[in-house]
């Protein structure tokens, strides 16, 4: 098993639409083969701030994901509404992986 941790700061001005987008997201993302859970959360401290918490059975469920049209739909939304590259911490038994 496997978690994924996507912290994105976006623009404030376009915090609804990027929710919205994420919501489809989260919709389709939770019917994959693979998945287990996939949360978006707000920061109590800074409403910019988004963490995606997503639970996998393995790393290889993933690729499959990225490939998804809700994925490459969410993206084309999300890359408009960041205000700084993604971060994204890949947890598994063995290590932690930061991109």
């Amino acid at each position: 098993m496997i978690y994924v941790v996507a912290t994105l700061t976006i623009k404030p001005e376009t915090r609804a639409e990027f929710i919205a987008a994420a919501t489809a997201c989260i919709e389709g993302t939770r019917k994959e083969h693979g998945n287990i859970a996939y949360d978006l959360h707000e920061s109590v401290t800074d409403p910019t701030r988004m963490v995606f918490v997503e639970q996998w059975d393995n790393a290889e469920a993933l690729v499959p994901h990225r490939a998804t049209e809700h994925m490459k739909t969410f993206g084309r939304v999300a890359v408009k509404c960041m205000a700084a590259p993604p971060k994204i911490e890949i947890i598994t038994p063995e290590k932690v992986d930061v991109r």
